[in-house]
């Protein structure tokens, strides 16, 4: 059902939509100016907006530009008297308004079927985009690449758990594929042909997520210069997907447990609640009982979140993938890039099989890929990253837990101050975690002990 906002000058239009749209299931608020109309539209996110054209001072045409500018995903039906039915006529025929209906008896039923066109289009809408995303993207079990055990038992787990609207938290490390994951489940269930919304939680300062989150009203912060609607609602009927949920801060934890509980959502800068219909999937690369026995990640939360567990195997536990991966990788890429490579190389292919893949199908992938770019035969000839030596490491300063090592009582350097000498040990840091990781930042992140997004800062800070 729909938050609708109905404007009309004369009361009884107003009582009448009021009672008769509020039996059909909607949110109905109603107002009696223009001037009330568009305070209202600057302070809520309303699904349609209903309008009498011909009102004093402001009428419903200033209703209806005003509603586009601040609030342009809202449609707007405009209510006319023969007099003004041009005005409505012209609306239209300029894209601005969705429908125009005569004042006559049978107004409350031509209201009703005004909003269901307009729901439908809507509907119809966002199922053609899904499908077309679908149709185009990762997100069937036969783009899930493997035929090992292990994989066979990960595809069981999603049947089973597709069917279900209980929320779902994918285990794995990094680049082995939790959002294909994520999107296999999400395809497989009666949610297939609504939305599927995709939001890294480590991608965003926490004010920017909870406004991505949840949405927000015109000068709810600066930039701010029109309603947008939160991840959550426009995922409404579908899935949202929450990556690297183990990044969101322990204040955005609290604001996403009751999103969870109430089931209903806040845009910033709002005060009234939106109802969601939305499942979740959540997704981590940290061992998140741990983080929860570090007070790192709340416990209610976790609970939350982990009612049904999904763990995805990395590539070194199915080695028996990598042949299909490698050769799936090889079409694609020699396909886009107009190549005739036939085959891997044997030697590379026994090169692959026995490398250790820290980051997983992603790091195989752009293995691939990158030989695919150099490569002038037939055959798939690829290069891998030397592995570190353990000699190498130790000179290298890194320990055994892949952290650089600063021996106890170390002498400063003469003339260097403690500002730029720390500098020079968090650069070194960086980058011997990043040797350490196979450039793998996320793993770079876990070997320091410190958050993506922290990682990220100082990979920028110090330009690596």
């Amino acid at each position: 059902m729909a938050n609708i906002l109905v404007c009309d000058d004369e009361r009884s239009i107003c009582e009448m939509l009021d009672i008769a749209l509020r039996r059909d299931g909607h949110r109905v608020e109603t107002v009696q100016s223009g001037q009330a109309a568009k305070n209202k539209i600057d302070g809520n996110l309303f699904d349609l907006i209903i309008t009498d054209i011909k009102m004093p001072n402001i009428d419903g045409i200033e209703v209806l530009r005003h509603a586009h500018r601040v609030s342009p995903d809202s449609p707007v039906i405009l209510i006319t008297a023969v007099d003004d039915y041009e005005a409505a006529v012209e609306a239209v025929k300029a894209g601005g308004a969705s429908d125009y209906i005569r004042k006559s008896p049978g107004l409350v039923d031509e209201i009703r079927l005004a909003i269901n066109r307009v729901l439908e289009k809507l509907s119809l809408s966002k199922q053609n985009f899904a499908l077309r995303r679908d149709a185009a993207s990762h997100n069937s079990l036969d783009n899930i690449i493997g035929s090992g055990a292990a994989m066979e038992k990960l595809k069981q787990t999603v049947r089973t758990v597709a069917s279900t609207a209980s929320t779902v938290l994918i285990h794995g490390e990094s680049g082995t594929g939790k959002e294909l994951v994520a999107r296999a489940v999400h395809i497989c269930s009666p949610r297939a042909t609504e939305p599927f919304v995709s939001v890294n939680c480590g991608a965003f300062p926490e004010t920017l997520l909870e406004s991505e989150l949840f949405g927000y009203l015109k000068g709810a912060f600066t930039g701010a210069n029109q309603n947008k609607r939160g991840l959550f609602e426009v995922a409404g009927g579908g899935t949202i997907f929450l990556d690297e949920i183990s990044e969101m801060t322990l204040s955005m934890q609290v604001k996403l447990l009751r999103v969870l509980q109430e089931r209903t959502v806040r845009p910033v800068g709002g005060t009234s609640e939106i109802s969601i219909d939305v499942r979740v999937i959540a997704a981590t690369n940290r061992d998140l009982d741990k983080a929860v026995a570090e007070n790192l990640f709340r416990e209610d939360l976790y609970y939350r979140l982990n009612v049904i567990p999904i763990r995805v195997p990395n590539l070194r536990e199915r080695r028996e993938d990598i042949l299909l991966l490698a050769n799936h990788f090889l079409k694609k890429y020699a396909t886009a890039a107009s190549r005739s490579i036939l085959r891997v190389n044997k030697n590379s292919l026994d090169a692959l099989c026995d490398y250790e893949w820290p980051g997983n199908v992603r790091q195989l992938e752009n293995t691939v890929e990158r030989a695919v770019a150099l490569e002038t035969t037939d055959e798939l000839h690829v290069e891998l990253p030397a592995e570190r030596p353990k000699a190498r490491a130790a000179a290298a300063g890194i320990g055994p837990s892949g952290m650089s090592e600063i021996a106890p009582g170390a002498v400063l350097p003469d003339g260097v101050g403690m500002e730029n000498y720390v500098a020079g040990i968090e650069r070194t840091l960086l980058q011997n975690a990043l040797d350490h990781s196979n450039g793998v930042q996320t793993k770079a992140a876990e070997l320091l002990g410190i958050s993506y997004r922290s990682f990220r800062h100082l990979m920028k800070k110090y330009e690596l």
